[in-house]
């Protein structure tokens, strides 16, 4: 009979394995679904409006990875490029899988068949998300009047800036320590060398809010594609803005992939007056299919990525109490 920890072993691979060819159909099929109306719209783009439309996005995904990292670097010995581009990227991709949580629990699986803690990536998720979110409400916040004033439709979501003074006192160092100190003794797992710093957290919101402001970019690249809307900064503070809500309203609709119809919803609202109902529609496919393509590709360099370094450099360091036979 084989060891009980290795037919668990074995089992939780095999999971790991079926949970990320659900995620990779799964955004397949977000591609697919929408390639009619996308292919219409992209007829009517130069390539020299799509294509730097495309290109900020592994920019805007690369500056969220940043944001993840830089606290999961706060909470244990640094854990290199590839390997936590490895960890946060493929993870994301279970945001497409109906209950955005299949995310966050393959980021944890990842993590520990890369020989981390699950406390650690657990922990490390849990803060990056209370980053986004106050990093969306405040980008946020250059349309929010506008949509609360205009819209009625949108006007539920003013309810969501009651969440920005809880996450503004929830990402204060004594306060993530006190989460942190909790946690691992909870997971028995052992305490990390330092406290979490102002610092961390500052940058980290910081490279949350950037991301955010390359999502706006490539909206606002692609309605200058198809508009002759004015180029002006304040409209790509509208697009920064609006994006900004459209994907923090997607978290919140979590039953849904990657939030899909809300994220839509919010673009067509806000674009709509400016470009029309029937172009807003379709730019906001295109930017969701876009935006599947670069979560795939960078999914995909980050993976091989991790491939070549684990060929070059040999095993990982593992946390400890992280032991071979676990990951």
């Amino acid at each position: 009979m084989q060891p009980a920890h290795t037919l668990r072993g074995r089992l939780i691979h095999w999971a790991r394995i079926l949970l990320i060819v659900a995620v990779v159909l799964a955004a397949g099929y977000a591609l697919w679904s929408n390639h009619e109306v996308v292919q219409e719209t992209l007829a009517q783009l130069s390539w020299r409006d799509w294509l730097p439309s495309f290109v900020a996005l592994p920019i805007a995904i690369l500056l969220s990875t940043w944001s993840w990292q830089l606290l999961v670097d706060e909470l244990g010995k640094p854990i290199g490029v590839a390997r936590g581009a490895q960890i946060f990227l493929v993870g994301q991709l279970g945001k497409y899988l109906p209950g955005s949580v299949w995310a966050y629990l393959l980021q944890i699986e990842l993590g520990r068949r890369a020989g981390l803690a699950r406390a650690r990536i657990f922990t490390a998720t849990l803060f990056s998300l209370a980053v986004a979110v106050v990093a969306a409400l405040l980008a946020g916040s250059l349309v929010l009047p506008g949509f609360v004033r205009d819209y009625e439709a949108l006007r539920g979501l003013v309810w969501l800036y009651l969440l920005l003074p809880i996450g503004l006192v929830c990402l204060h160092p004594a306060i993530l320590q006190r989460v942190v100190s909790v946690g691992f003794k909870v997971l028995r797992r052992p305490q990390p060398d330092h406290p979490v710093r102002l610092r961390a957290v500052a940058l980290s919101l910081f490279a949350a809010v950037a991301s955010y402001c390359f999502f706006g970019l490539h909206l606002w690249l692609l309605v200058r594609g198809v508009s002759d809307v004015d180029g002006s900064a304040s409209f790509l503070l509208v697009c920064i803005g609006t994006m900004a809500i459209a994907m923090i309203s997607g978290l919140f609709f979590f039953l849904l992939p990657s939030g899909a119809g809300v994220r839509e919803l919010v673009i067509v609202t806000a674009l709509a007056p400016t470009i029309g109902s029937g172009e807003a529609i379709a730019l906001a496919a295109v930017s969701r299919v876009l935006i599947v393509v670069a979560d795939l590709l960078t999914a995909a360099s980050a993976a091989s990525l991790g491939w070549w370094e684990r060929r070059q450099f040999g095993p990982i360091p593992h946390d400890q109490g992280v032991d071979d036979d676990e990951v």
